[in-house]
């Protein structure tokens, strides 16, 4: 156990996700030993950052003013939305440079475990947009997880009687991977979204 600022600084760095007591020592020893300017650069950038990004009024992104670049994107088609857990989750969609329309974030995913039901997501304000007629197509691109599924199948649920075209990001076997690695749900997904070649 540190003194002070230092154990200050480790227990501030452990509060972040996915960082634990012994990554915290190593951040806050490395913090410690960059230059001066450095380290006030990063503790400007989160500031800067907490002050200056907002939330999209629109699709939930994170934004710098009230709507996000997707939103304002005029080329972008705008009855076509993709529904992701977090706004993380956009990069990974835009890296494929498949998709051209706009986003919609929940802000996670349905898990009774942890206490998070639909109505601490932004479901309602997706189910608002289909029935103004913005929407054609909602794709969901939920995480493959248990919670996921559960919260796709959710959507879909509620999404499909509005008129909505719902339909769901195909999962399977990764380029590079081998079948005998794969586990079975992901090889039933592959299977089950088979096509022709």
């Amino acid at each position: 156990m540190f003194e002070g600022p230092v154990q200050d600084l480790i227990e501030a760095l452990r509060r972040l996700p996915g960082i634990g007591q012994k990554s915290a020592q190593r951040l806050a020893f490395h913090l410690l030993k960059a230059p001066a300017d450095e380290a006030r650069a990063l503790a400007e950038s989160i500031l800067a950052a907490k002050e200056r990004v907002a939330i999209c009024r629109e699709c939930f992104n994170v934004a710098e003013g009230e709507r996000c670049r997707y939103c304002l994107d005029a080329r972008r088609d705008p009855a076509l939305v993709c529904v992701v857990e977090e706004p993380a989750d956009i990069i990974a969609v835009e890296r494929t440079q498949e998709f051209r329309g706009r986003y919609h974030v929940l802000g996670g995913h349905i898990s009774p475990i942890d206490g998070v039901g639909p109505d601490d997501l932004r479901i309602r304000e997706l189910l608002a947009r289909v029935e103004r007629g913005e929407l054609k197509e909602v794709i969901v691109a939920t995480n493959p997880t248990v919670e996921g599924e559960a919260t796709a199948i959710y959507l879909a649920n509620l999404l499909k009687p509005l008129g909505a075209r719902v339909t769901r990001i195909a999962s399977g076997i990764p380029v590079g991977g081998d079948l005998e690695y794969a586990d079975e749900v992901t090889l039933g997904r592959a299977l089950e979204g088979r096509r022709e070649i």
